[in-house]
């Protein structure tokens, strides 16, 4: 009787994985509409709120998270590996949203290609978060495929910040004849992408580091 009583009072272990699949889920679809804005198939300032949204969702599903890590007492990884998962992911979508703040302050009704083609990366980048969140369920059986994938995402952060350097050469070019505010304002908006595919990578890494503390 004392043992039963015992382990009712237990906490028990929390769903991270649900969480980590509904964080996700909000990643995805604060860089989908991030990637429609830039190629204007979504108003701005519609875009912007909806990210805003998203990124409110996500804040919430990261307070569960650090709350149910403190509060239970069996964790499917290192309570560190679990909260640094989270807060890269967290990071993530935090940065589209100052994309968006950067886009709302300085009144931008024009980007360029590379942003365009930077937004659509962010968008296939936070896809390949998403397929790799149920997968870590089962980390020892489908380390090869979440091997897979946080190799992509490093691939199109290679992208990214190729696009960033020719982009940046191209907004010089464009400017350096008077106009020095376009200048800064899209120098802000190309740091503001590349840092969200950036974290993107982080996540990656944080994911590599499960499947080898765990395969």
């Amino acid at each position: 009787m004392p043992f039963k009583f015992f382990q009712s009072i237990l906490p028990r272990e929390a769903p991270f994985f649900d969480m980590f699949e509904r964080h996700s889920e909000t990643l995805v679809g604060g860089a989908e509409v991030m990637s429609r804005m830039f190629a204007r198939e979504e108003a701005i300032q519609e875009a912007c709120r909806q990210i805003s949204t998203f990124e409110e969702q996500a804040d919430q599903v990261t307070r569960e998270v650090l709350h149910a890590v403190r509060r239970t007492f069996i964790t499917p990884f290192d309570r560190s590996a679990i909260t640094d998962l989270i807060s890269s992911m967290d990071d993530a979508i935090d940065e589209m949203q100052k994309t968006a703040k950067a886009i709302t302050q300085f009144d931008v009704d024009h980007f360029e290609p590379e942003m365009r083609d930077m937004a659509a990366l962010a968008e296939q980048g936070a896809r390949l978060v998403r397929e790799a969140m149920p997968l870590l369920r089962k980390v020892a059986s489908n380390h090869a495929k979440l091997d897979q994938i946080t190799e992509q995402i490093v691939h199109l952060e290679e992208e990214a910040d190729n696009l960033h350097d020719s982009g940046m050469k191209a907004l010089y070019q464009r400017h350096r004849e008077g106009n020095a505010m376009g200048y800064i304002v899209g120098r802000e908006i190309y740091s503001h992408l590349e840092k969200v595919v950036d974290r993107l990578e982080d996540v990656a890494n944080e994911i590599s580091g499960i499947v080898i503390d765990h395969a």
